[in-house]
């Protein structure tokens, strides 16, 4: 299976830059697999495409601020600090611009020393390690003079931190947004627990990986990054619950579909659990907990594109993709969604 099989023409000013003024009135395309049938709603429109008894699956992570911008104590030269690990308390692993300045011993002053890094240790792909020092608790720290780190594609200036954040973001430990829940209202997910939907909460911590182009041509050579997930009793319940009930499992984004499918049994249960998961999910792929998926439109050539093309078919779903472009739906983390059933 090649990468250019996962290609697409996408305009540029399709990319949403901005999110909407309000979160549920974003666009949905609605993919019915059982008759071949698209349709075009609005996000609001979701609860009518979900039954009593079916549980939605939502990922509760927290985005955490983790762009910060300092100066190399010795130089008083700018450096970019990015967050992607933590390892111990004050210990994060990260990714640093520019790294020639950011050798092993480098200091750097945040906030007029609010907040110190010193580098560590060069590691991975050629992260660094970093070591921090400040004053009360790190988070307090961080949610001070650290940003949001939107993607690449997104060059507008994010106004209100929380509009990169699902309404529901509780478990800080995210590099970057779970995107389709951004479109979630407290009052929709409240609607939708009204209609006697059940509402089952993980964690996956997103990682900046799913930002990284897939660079071999043979997918499946292609190495995933791993994401920390966690999946408690309660959650495992509901959703083992639903599925002996005959009810439909409805995934809020590739995140949550990635969790439940490495927690998966081979009976098709969930167990409660935690740990490191590098699942890696394209066509071909069987899925053992996942019915419906609410995802956004993802890149071209992304691994995500191959996850929710497993799910339906991928000639299908780059027709779809056509429509989106030809119907102008906006694109990416701060776009329209879609939602296969």
């Amino acid at each position: 299976m090649k990468l250019s099989d996962f290609y697409y023409n996408l305009p540029e000013e399709l990319i949403a830059q901005d999110p909407l003024l309000k979160r549920s009135d974003s666009r949905l395309m609605v993919l019915d697999r059982a008759n071949d049938n698209l349709e075009h709603r609005y996000f609001h429109n979701i609860v009518d495409y979900l039954e009593p008894g079916d549980c939605l699956v939502i990922n509760e992570t927290k985005v955490l601020p983790a762009r910060l911008i300092g100066v190399k104590e010795d130089t008083g030269a700018s450096i970019e600090v990015l967050l992607l690990k933590r390892h111990s308390d004050n210990v994060w692993e990260t990714l640093v611009k520019p790294g020639k300045k950011a050798r092993p011993g480098a200091r750097i002053s945040f906030g007029n020393g609010k907040l110190v890094a010193e580098v560590t240790d060069i590691v991975e792909e050629g992260n660094r390690l970093v070591k921090f020092e400040y004053d009360g608790i790190f988070e307090e720290v961080l949610d001070d003079l650290g940003q949001m780190p939107l993607p690449p594609y997104i060059t507008h200036k994010l106004e209100d931190k929380n509009r990169y954040q699902t309404v529901y973001a509780k478990n800080a430990g995210s590099a970057a947004a779970p995107t389709a829940g951004l479109h979630f209202t407290e009052e929709l997910l409240a609607q939708v627990e009204n209609k006697g939907v059940k509402i089952a909460r993980v964690t996956l911590h997103v990682g900046l990986g799913t930002f990284r182009p897939v660079k071999v041509d043979n997918i499946l050579e292609h190495h995933m990054h791993s994401e920390f997930y966690i999946i408690d009793e309660a959650a495992a319940e509901t959703i083992n619950e639903t599925k002996a009930t005959g009810g439909k499992i409805i995934s809020v984004g590739t995140t949550s579909t990635r969790t439940l499918e490495t927690a998966a049994e081979k009976d098709g249960r969930i167990k409660p659990c935690s740990g490191w998961t590098d699942i890696f999910i394209y066509p071909g792929y069987k899925f053992k907990i996942v019915d419906n998926l609410i995802t956004n439109f993802h890149l071209p050539e992304s691994t995500l594109l191959m996850l929710v093309s497993a799910l339906y078919n991928r000639e299908k779903i780059l027709d779809a993709y056509k429509v989106a472009v030809e119907e102008k739906y906006r694109f990416f983390s701060f776009g329209d969604a879609m939602l296969i059933r």
